[in-house]
């Protein structure tokens, strides 16, 4: 790593709100023994694996409490075990064996040890024959954790392509065959073998759908497509959605393979009424959906892809007066909710690969990672809360859908201002919820007139459309839908067959709200540009775009 890849890792590091199964901050050597520094890497090597991260981290130079850098007095150049190096007992004593690796540099003129640990992979990482993990703030004997050591040891194993050799095709359920081989044409709409689909037998349609290997059954095909009295063959892990009504009435419902179908009819369960808004320059109410189906459905589909089946648990569907909350057991598999919500991040894993390739073939979730951005545009179309993941635990879930505005202020914003990028959103969204901000973005959001408060009491801004008798004013400052510029974008390339973003800017900008700066008008015509891209409706062909 570079001098400048430490800094921004150290940054990130620092950036934690605590102390992680993966991350142990000390400050000199004083501190910690040799035996506990082996035991440390040994709980950080296994705690990356249990959270998912390719690596684990014990630094020297920060004070675990702030995490503030205060530099260091130990070096591993001078560090003995007796007459051994220090490095050389460790890695002698470590099993199996673990490439971590040590860096040593200055950050801000303060000396910093950094130990990058791999996770540990189809086996614990033991010190002096002895597994360790981080439960909280205390480091502990892995042994003692049943839940920890499976996750460890089927870190290298794909659970959902297991195949169950006493199962045939006759444990698959005919209807949920049927709706699979539509969703699967469906799909392959330009695929080379699409005229072919209707004419192949259900053994070569499940191994083309990647739901068999081989015409032998997985348990992804008991998953989704098993039919109800075949689920036993998944014991003792468990493929079952629980809907919870917990409002003023009380009731429940189980939910059982085919997840194909019932999926739908955990959806029909759930009680989607209209909601209405009152925007301050409206004479009309706007009125939306309590829930958009398809997040409903994108998070179901997404618990039973990212579920941890080895904690043999039901996923949690409850519905509350205000919101839905989906539950599923196992951590965030990679990265974290944030880095998708504006659809940059493309997940390079899954927990289960196999499950997961079998739902994106039946159109049930979204490979490239857009199923949280998904979920954002529609609570921000809709103008409620955008979805969190608040109520997550380490291993656990936790997915929270709004059907009812926290702040009028935030929605009635969201009417008004329908140009606000996403990542603005995002903010306010944050500052509703009395969650903190960085001061850069509070800044940026004051300018605007955005928000208001002092730090760390900000609040949404009240409507920042005046109430005004002058009509034609008030018809400028206000934006158009999406749809109307990207109608736009589409009829002049049908015109012309290409054009450059200078020509849309052209074409765009005088359209646009006069509350807009130059700078932001251009970012809307490039954010049109993009998320039309996303939609395949046009694509960059040698810098200038045309119509797919």
């Amino acid at each position: 790593m570079t001098e400048s890849d430490l800094q921004i890792l150290l940054q990130e590091l620092c950036s934690q709100p605590r102390e992680q199964q993966w991350l142990e901050f000390k400050l000199n050597k004083g501190s910690i023994t040799n035996e506990q520094i082996g035991e440390y890497i040994s709980a950080m090597s296994n705690g990356a694996t249990i959270a998912n991260k390719p690596f684990g981290y014990l630094v020297w130079g920060v004070e675990d409490e702030t995490t503030i850098v205060k530099g260091t007095n130990f070096t591993f150049a001078n560090a003995k075990q007796g007459n051994q190096d220090l490095e050389l007992w460790l890695r002698n004593l470590l099993y199996p064996k673990i490439n971590f690796e040590i860096f040593e540099f200055d950050y801000q003129g303060k000396h910093i040890v950094l130990l990058r640990i791999p996770s540990a992979k189809g086996e614990p990482t033991n010190f002096q024959k002895k597994p360790f993990i981080r439960i909280g703030s205390n480091k502990t004997d892995l042994r003692n954790h049943a839940n920890f050591v499976r996750i460890i040891y089927n870190s290298q194993e794909d659970w959902s392509a297991k195949i169950i050799e006493s199962a045939s095709i006759n444990d698959l359920d005919e209807d949920a065959l049927k709706v699979a081989r539509e969703k699967f044409k469906e799909k392959s709409s330009r695929a080379s073998f699409f005229d072919e689909i209707d004419n192949w037998d259900t053994a070569t349609f499940l191994d083309k759908a990647k739901i068999t290997i081989n015409g032998k059954i997985t348990n992804t095909a008991i998953i989704l497509l098993g039919k109800e009295e075949a689920s036993h063959y998944l014991l003792p892990a468990i493929a079952e959605i629980t809907w919870k009504l917990e409002t003023e009435e009380k009731a429940y419902e189980h939910f059982g393979t085919p997840l194909l179908l019932n999926t739908t009819k955990v959806l029909q369960n759930i009680r989607n009424v209209k909601y209405k808004f009152f925007p301050a320059n409206e004479l009309l109410a706007t009125t939306v959906n309590k829930y958009d189906t398809r997040s409903i459905l994108e998070a179901m589909h997404n618990c039973i892809a990212h579920q941890d089946y080895s904690f043999h648990s039901r996923i949690i569907v409850t519905e509350k007066i205000d919101k839905l909350i989906f539950s599923n057991a196992g951590s965030f598999f990679e990265g974290n909710p944030d880095e998708y919500s504006e659809g940059e991040k493309t997940p390079e894993r899954y927990r289960n690969q196999w499950l997961a390739n079998a739902m994106v073939n039946l159109g049930m979730i979204d490979r490239l990672g857009y199923g949280i951005h998904t979920m954002y545009l529609a609570q921000r179309n809709r103008f409620f809360p955008l979805p969190d993941y608040l109520l997550s635990e380490s291993q656990k879930v936790v997915l929270q859908i709004y059907g009812h505005a926290i702040d009028e202020n935030y929605s009635k914003l969201l009417i008004e201002r329908k140009d606000l990028s996403l990542s603005r959103v995002v903010l306010l969204d944050r500052v509703q919820k009395k969650l903190t901000i960085t001061e850069p973005a509070a800044t940026a959001l004051k300018k605007e007139h955005l928000i208001e408060g002092r730090r760390p009491n900000y609040y949404v801004a009240a409507s920042v459309a005046a109430v005004t008798d002058e009509k034609a004013l008030y018809i400028k400052n206000k934006a158009f839908d999406d749809e109307y510029y990207k109608k736009m974008i589409e009829s002049y390339l049908s015109k012309f067959n290409e054009g450059t973003r200078k020509d849309f800017e052209k074409l765009i900008i005088p359209k646009l709200s006069d509350i807009l700066s130059d700078s932001q008008k251009k970012d809307k015509v490039k954010n049109l540009l993009q998320a039309m891209k996303k939609e395949n409706t046009i694509r960059l062909n040698a810098k200038v775009w045309v119509k797919t």
